[in-house]
Parts: C-alpha cells; structure tokens; sequence
C-alpha cells in the first residue's frame, strides 16, 4: 500500500472521508452549541477543502481580518493541530447569549468572557475529534485551548511554523449555523502530521 507523501496527493475517495468527518462533526458541534444557546440551531453541508495557507487566509476575509482563533494540539493515534477561527461578530453573540453582556470588545475581553469562549472551543473541536474517533475508533486527545483575538495573517502563521515542515497545506472545512435570524460561518482548520494521515485512512480501509 502506498502512503500518502503530503496533502496534495489526497485524492476524492480521501476527500469524501473528511466531508464525513466535517459532517459528523458539524452535526456534533450544532448540536452541542444548540444545548448551549439554549436556542435552536442547524447545519448546513459543510464544505472541505485542501488549501495553502495563503488561500485559507483570503477565505477567512483576507490577512489583515481580526478573528478569534482558538486552538488546540492533538494528541495520541493522531497528532497534529486543530484550529477553530470565528468572526468577531459570532463571538460577541455568543457572549451575549451566554453571559447576558451587551457591550463586548473582543480586543478586551474579561476571564470570564475568555473562560466562555474557551469552552465554545472545547466544544467545537471536540465535535471534530469525536467525529473522528467515531468513524476510525482511534484514540485522540487535545490540549486547554489557546486563544487568541489577531489578524488573520498572524493566526495562520502558527501552523505554518508548526507544522511547516510536514506540509504548507492545511484541511479546510467551512461550516455554516442557522440559529433564528442569523447565519453564522465558522471554520475548522486541520492540520495532522503525515504519518497520522496515513494512519486514519488506513484504520478506515482508503488507499492512495
């Protein structure tokens, strides 16, 4: 069996296995956000793709765009990073929703709006772990999640650093929330080390 070399050998068999894992995990994180908000919210189908680093960064409003980026390291049968990036505006709705506060600076926020925002990511990137431990009965773990309020550019740079040396490509996967009135984008970065790539496809059966 060959092995996958880098993220650009990745072909639509592979591509449909992390459509699922998006689905499964954006179905996780509606329904887990839903529980949250305390309000009722869907998904629509998400989309994945396989981008440079410059590209994910024009998706995500161009280099200099201020978003929350919230990010975790895995651990175990995979390793690599995963990052959750939301508009400002998300996150002031989620603070509003959750802490009841109208006024929110995301450039200042307090411990306990941090602490919030923390265990939005907790829950978003669990959605995605869990989604593929689902699909692969592998075992993976995560680190506290960082956060961080930056451009877009300087966000994106710390997978680039990280992870640089296995690949200047990153899995994409673009979800879209219905909650009420409003449509909200988030965004799932995944960036696994090489050797972790070829593990899940294996566990799941997808050759080269």
């Amino acid at each position: 069996m060959m092995s996958i070399q880098k993220l650009e050998q990745l072909n639509e068999m592979h591509i449909d296995v992390l459509k699922e894992i998006g689905n499964i995990g954006a179905g996780n994180a509606a329904t887990s956000l839903a529980k949250m908000l305390d309000t009722e919210v869907n998904m629509m189908t998400p989309v994945v793709k396989i981008l440079d680093i410059s590209e994910a960064a024009n998706l995500l409003g161009g280099p200099e765009n201020v978003v929350i980026g919230i990010l975790s390291k895995l651990k175990g049968d995979i390793e690599g990073i995963m990052m959750f990036i939301i508009e400002q505006d998300f996150g002031k709705s989620i603070l509003t929703s959750l802490l009841g506060v109208q006024e929110v600076s995301c450039d200042r926020l307090s411990d306990m709006e941090l602490s919030a925002i923390s265990e939005i990511g907790n829950i978003m990137i669990a959605a995605y772990t869990g989604s593929i431990g689902t699909l692969s009965e592998m075992n993976l773990k995560t680190t506290v999640p960082a956060i961080t309020v930056d451009m877009v550019g300087a966000i994106l740079s710390v997978p680039a650093i990280e992870m640089g040396s296995v690949s200047d490509k990153i899995i994409f996967i673009e979800d879209d929330f219905l909650s009420g009135n409003d449509n909200v984008t988030a965004n799932m970065l995944l960036v696994p080390s090489i050797e972790s790539l070829n593990r899940l496809m294996e566990k799941l059966g997808i050759q080269l």
